[in-house]
């Protein structure tokens, strides 16, 4: 799937809306990850019934790394196409915050900086969390230091 197929295509990517289920509404200031706001049990049935009725799309939680000096992204769960590759995802990212085009941005999967060719089903298969979320963490700078 190309990238300009993905982006014109309102079916081909996905954000899904939150439901309030924490107090973190009420305090969008807070640093609370995703697996802190929801319990493992409900994560686990998301994902499943996710993965069930999207077969060909991964559940993805986006989330900016906590010290990282770009701007952090309101929605943060995506359903993307499994031959989506990371680069094709990494440049979603950028648009959902803004980022000029002169401002560096990595994504990191299990503190890892996976390859931008790579596929995302590919990253998935490899990386999905227990609950079934394949989570990815973005800074404007490489933190983590491994490639």
């Amino acid at each position: 799937m190309s990238l300009g197929t993905a982006l014109s295509n309102p079916n081909s990517l996905i954000s899904v809306p939150f439901l309030p289920l924490s107090s973190a509404e009420a305090f969008p200031m807070s640093k609370c990850s995703f697996k802190m706001e929801h319990p493992l049990e409900r994560r686990q049935a998301e994902a499943h019934r996710i993965r069930e009725k999207y077969p060909d799309r991964i559940p993805v939680i986006v989330e900016r790394a906590e010290k990282s000096d770009v701007p952090d992204i309101v929605k943060k769960k995506y359903l993307v196409p499994a031959d989506l590759t990371l680069g094709q995802f990494v440049y979603v990212v950028r648009k959902r915050i803004n980022l000029s085009p002169e401002k560096a941005i990595f994504i990191f999967v299990k503190n890892i900086l996976p390859p931008t060719a790579a596929l995302m089903s590919a990253i998935d298969e490899d990386n999905k969390d227990e609950d079934g979320f394949l989570y990815m963490t973005y800074s404007g700078e490489n933190t983590f230091g491994q490639l």
